[in-house]
């Protein structure tokens, strides 16, 4: 640390980050050098109210606070001082869902969180409107459904916006939104920095009859990342932290979306850069140098913090199926008395899968546990199978259920590559890439682009609104900040360590042949899948 921490914490020399993640709220504090200086957390859980996933605003002001706590608790632990102002804070959270208010600043319906699917109706009806992909979880569609179900709180929304926005206006009194989160609750011009203006005209002429707001009134203002999004008001500051020991006047950056975040945590802002997240289900983001001139369904269109367009390939299916091999292993070497961990087996059958051939022999497994878009999978089946003259390995039966992983997305990436996208580089992160080499190699073949895994993540999104805060303050301060891409390439991950594996023309062919294969039994997968009456 190159920093004194005390004596940044004394200077105010600091940035705050809160992130509203599904089951935590975190909270970091950075230093000049964005090193991690402590960290705070709460833990919740989202219920269903009226049949729909929702959190009360009280539970978003006590996770708050908790978080909030329990950061100034590790700073005094840690440093003996407590802070009492920030140079500047910054406020992210899960995006798209519904909250809507009236002209008093009453909530007018339960929060509506992004897991609500009961917005079919709406989102077809707004993306054959606009001719551009609305997902069911977009907060457009959670309004247009509001409207066309005639619910009573319809005609009186006022003000619409995220989590990140309410806890922003909260905290400033300023009704306002970061780029990349404002991408997920309408589509986004990245040239003029703003809601796309003919769609804005398109959806106010369709409900024109039905309600009495004009959509571009009920939206928050669009910021991009650095610019000026209000400071601390004294009751912003009472809200966050009840002792008072906090000063008002602290600046904020724009408040923005878990997806922006994962973006800056991993360095994948440039155009032409993305990142690809595989836990339970994998998402890929890729950072384009145009919008896409087709609608496909298939890919969602975001954007970065700084307002480049971004597509989202997201496929349903990552690691589940393959973790469930390895329980069965780490079973079985228990049950032979073998003295292995969990994570010795996962590194032996993720070592062993490279000594596999690289098509995996004629072996093919199908991680589909559940529904899979992308292949146009409509039911839940993961199938393991070979061909008769397969050589059915120990090696290639892992290899295939690894290949597997990265299917769908690369489905998604050809459609891409249809519309003349391309990547120079990758980075990947997940519980997939522990192995180091493994999984990362098989990537970067399926997808012929260089990946990289390493320490850049730092404490996740809440670091990465965190740096954001910090961009905010090295523009405020009029110094010559660079652009968003460089600050992060120049001063945040110049040190990162970083491993980058380059695809291999012999993993490339293996991995075209396996997905020949792969799509040409996609048909036997759904037959199977009727067949079990799923």
């Amino acid at each position: 640390m190159s920093t004194d921490p005390r004596a940044a914490i004394a200077a105010a020399d600091t940035a705050l980050g809160i992130e509203f993640g599904s089951t935590r709220i975190k909270a970091v504090l950075v230093g000049p050098d964005h090193e991690v200086l402590a960290t705070g957390g709460h833990g919740w859980e989202n219920h269903l109210e009226g049949g729909l996933w929702s959190y009360t605003l009280d539970e978003v002001v006590e996770g708050l606070r908790a978080a909030y706590t329990s950061l100034v608790a590790d700073v005094h632990d840690r440093y003996e001082v407590t802070p009492t102002s920030y140079g500047s804070i910054g406020i992210s959270g899960m995006m798209h869902g519904y909250l809507a208010f009236d002209a008093q600043d009453n909530l007018l319906a339960p929060f509506r969180t992004w897991r609500n699917t009961n917005t079919g109706r709406a989102a077809d009806e707004l993306t054959r409107l606009f001719g551009f992909n609305i997902p069911l979880r977009w907060s457009i569609a959670h309004l247009h459904q509001a409207v066309l179900d005639s619910e009573e709180h319809a005609p009186r929304v006022a003000r619409l916006t995220t989590l990140a926005g309410w806890v922003h206006h909260q905290l400033t009194g300023r009704h306002v939104l970061g780029v990349g989160d404002a991408s997920g609750m309408f589509p986004i011009d990245s040239q003029a920095g703003t809601y796309v203006e003919s769609y804005l005209d398109q959806y106010e002429a369709l409900v024109a009859d039905r309600v009495p707001w004009r959509v571009r009134e009920v939206l928050p203002a669009v910021l991009s990342a650095g610019e000026d999004a209000g400071a601390l008001t004294p009751e912003g500051a009472v809200l966050l932290d009840p002792t008072g020991t906090l000063q008002a006047g602290i600046a904020l950056c724009p408040p923005e979306g878990d997806a922006g975040t994962g973006m800056i945590a991993t360095n994948a802002i440039a155009r032409r850069t993305g990142n690809i997240s595989c836990g339970t289900s994998v998402f890929l983001m890729a950072v384009l140098e145009r919008s896409l001139t087709e609608l496909h369904t298939e890919i969602d269109m975001v954007t970065t913090p700084d307002g480049s367009p971004v597509a989202m390939v997201h496929s349903n299916n990552g690691a589940s199926e393959i973790d469930a091999w390895v329980g069965w292993f780490a079973e079985f070497a228990r049950l032979v008395g073998a003295d292995a961990s969990v994570p010795a087996i996962y590194d032996a059958l993720y070592n062993h899968a490279l000594t596999g051939e690289a098509d995996a022999g004629g072996v093919m497994a199908y991680n589909t546990l559940s529904a899979e878009p992308l292949v146009g999978q409509e039911v839940a089946q993961p199938v393991f199978t070979h061909t008769a003259d397969a050589r059915v390995t120990l090696a290639n039966a892992v290899r295939a259920q690894l290949m597997s992983v990265f299917a769908a997305v690369r489905i998604g990436v050809d459609i891409l590559s249809d519309e003349g996208v391309s990547l120079d580089s990758l980075f990947a992160h997940g519980g997939l890439f522990k192995t180091p080499g493994v999984a990362q190699q098989i990537l970067a073949d399926s997808l012929n682009i260089p990946v990289s895994v390493g320490d850049t993540a730092g404490e996740g999104g809440a670091w990465g609104i965190a740096v954001l805060a910090r961009y905010r303050a090295a523009v405020a301060r009029g110094a010559a900040a660079p652009a968003l891409p460089d600050y992060l390439s120049e001063r945040v991950f110049a040190g990162a360590s970083v491993s980058t594996l380059e695809p291999t023309a012999e993993g490339v062919a293996g991995y075209e042949r396996f997905l020949e294969a792969y799509r040409a039994a996609l048909p036997g997968v759904e037959a199977i899948a009727r067949g079990t009456g799923r």
